[in-house]
């Protein structure tokens, strides 16, 4: 059985890695190794010991953190694992308000090291700090968070179940069915339903991102809130008809809905409809009535 307890990424994994190669194909295979390792990962109650960080403080860094990657053109994926980078170090050690930003940049550079092909540079994003900070406070604060999670950073990310789950909702990946649809006759149609499902994945990517500034969603995993807000997204939308349905997702759930789990999709579902009613303009120029 493989254990790469240096990055978490496949220990104590409860499938054998072989037979998961054997009946799974490649993106399975890393869906059933992240949705495994998704609660030892959670950051669940990162603020319970830090007397000088509130949830409205965490609100707004994590929101300049969303809007400093999309000036940077970075990856979801980045943005994603530096917050739970953040969090999970806030569950470690107690951070002055005062470096509160300088730890949420840290957290993007090492997050970008470990997804981007390049990473931003160390003045880049200290000149988006207003220069608060020097270089050598950025990279001690990066060798103190290593240290801290122990060099754990291949935590599973909304970023990556949305890609999955999206990708098995729409039932085909680019440079497949998207090749056969293009060369379809009825192309009019082809758009129509492409259209839809893009507003469809930006909304559900949207709702994704409101819920990872919001801390009542720290208690979630990624996965729950991925589904939740696909669903969501949806029935937003009222395309779902447009929308090419996998019969394998509808007839699976990930993970199979007990009682209690039921309870828990409800719940977070009902938090991301009340997250949704609290962004409208956020949401409102993908939503088409």
């Amino acid at each position: 059985m493989s254990r790469l307890s240096d990055s978490g990424f496949e220990e104590e994994l409860q499938i054998s890695p072989v037979k998961a190669w054997h009946e799974c194909d490649y993106e399975e295979s890393c869906f059933i190794i992240q949705r495994h390792n998704e609660l030892q990962f959670l950051a669940q109650n990162c603020l319970a010991h830090q007397p000088q960080i509130t949830a409205e403080a965490r609100s707004k860094l994590v929101s300049w953190l969303i809007a400093v990657h999309r000036q940077l053109k970075l990856s979801f994926e980045s943005c994603c694992l530096a917050v739970n980078i953040m969090d999970r170090f806030l569950i470690t050690t107690s951070v002055a308000a005062d470096c509160f930003q300088l730890l949420g940049v840290t957290s993007l550079l090492i997050a970008t090291k470990q997804v981007e092909v390049y990473s931003p540079r160390i003045t880049q994003l200290l000149s988006l700090c207003c220069n608060s900070f020097s270089r050598e406070q950025l990279c001690n604060l990066e060798c103190l968070v290593l240290l801290r999670l122990n060099f754990r950073l291949a935590a599973p990310t909304l970023a990556f179940f949305l890609d999955y789950f999206t990708s098995r909702l729409t039932g085909y990946q680019s440079g497949g069915a998207i090749d056969e649809m293009v060369s379809a006759p009825d192309t009019e149609a082809w758009q129509e339903h492409r259209a839809a499902e893009i507003n469809w994945k930006w909304l559900a990517c949207k709702v994704c991102e409101l819920s990872l500034a919001d801390y009542t969603f720290n208690k979630y995993m990624p996965s729950v809130i991925v589904q939740c807000a696909v669903k969501l997204a949806k029935d937003l939308l009222k395309s779902t008809d447009s929308l090419k349905t996998s019969e394998s997702f509808c007839s699976e759930e990930y993970p199979p809905l007990t009682c209690e789990n039921q309870v828990l999709f409800q719940q977070c579902t009902d938090d991301l409809k009340l997250l949704v009613s609290l962004n409208q303009d956020a949401v409102q120029d993908l939503i088409r009535l």
